[in-house]
C-alpha cells in the first residue's frame, strides 16, 4: 500500500489485490470499496492487481480489507 496527498486535501492510496483477472473483477472490487465512507474514486486494474483509491482522509485498512473480501478477492499487505 502506498499513500500520498494532493492539493485538494484528498488522499490517494494504492492497494495490491490478488485474484482479479477481468473487467468484472475490477468492477466488483471498485464497487465494494466505493461504498466506504469518504471514498471519492476507485480505479482497479486487473492486469497489475493495483487498486487506486482517492478519499477525503486515510482509510482504515480493515475497512478496505473487508470490502475487498466482500468482492471475493484478497488485499495484499504492503503493495
Amino acid at each position: 500500500m502506498t499513500a500520498g496527498t494532493d492539493t485538494t486535501n484528498s488522499v490517494t492510496t494504492v492497494y495490491k489485490v490478488t485474484g482479479m483477472s477481468c473487467g468484472h473483477c475490477e468492477g466488483s472490487v471498485s464497487g465494494e470499496i466505493s461504498e466506504i465512507p469518504g471514498v471519492s474514486s476507485v480505479k482497479a486494474v486487473a492486469s497489475t492487481g493495483e487498486v487506486t483509491v482517492v478519499s477525503a482522509a486515510p482509510l482504515d485498512e480493515r475497512a478496505v480489507r473487508a470490502a475487498v473480501d466482500e468482492a471475493g478477492f484478497e488485499l495484499v499487505t504492503n503493495a
